[in-house]
């Protein structure tokens, strides 16, 4: 048997849906056995295909609401807070900046938007710690703790 898309390449593959002879360099692995690139079709879940104009609308929601949640966390906390409640701000940063990307963007998840919301996050940090004077101080450990939770939270959002 030749394959159809290149009749000088002998083959036993048939495609699994309409029996088209193909051959290893046409074939596409489908969850349900080879295919021919017609019947194949594979296409990425909605949720998944994240469009430009969705990453500039994430992108602008991550450093709104990266700003406004830096300049409350400065104004609400301004000497510091425990352990344990920092790990509550920590969630509640995250979420916010999670769901405000997740919110621009239609609903839709990814890598990239995961990253856009990690860069809100990090936003919300640089914001507030402008505010207090130091861009970046060298003994906020605990600063760095709550940003990283909240990346995490963020990033969790849109998986």
């Amino acid at each position: 048997m030749q394959c159809a898309a290149h009749p000088s390449v002998e083959t036993e593959l048939a495609c699994g849906r309409c029996g088209t002879p193909i051959c290893p360099r046409c074939l596409v692995q489908t969850p349900v056995g080879a295919r021919c690139p017609d019947c194949a079709k594979v296409r990425r879940v909605p949720t998944y295909d994240v469009r430009p104009l969705f990453l500039v609308r994430a992108g602008a929601a991550a450093l709104v609401s990266g700003a406004v949640l830096g300049v409350a966390w400065r104004l609400f906390f301004p000497l510091g807070f425990g352990f344990f409640f920092g790990f509550f701000v920590a969630l509640g940063l995250g979420y916010a900046v999670g769901e405000s990307v997740s919110l621009a963007a239609n609903r839709k998840r990814g890598p990239a938007l995961q990253g856009i919301a990690a860069g809100g996050v990090v936003v919300s940090y640089l914001v507030r710690n402008a505010l207090h004077g130091v861009l970046i101080p060298s003994n906020d450990v605990f600063g760095y703790v709550v940003v990283a939770v909240a990346i995490i939270v963020a990033i969790g959002r849109l998986r």
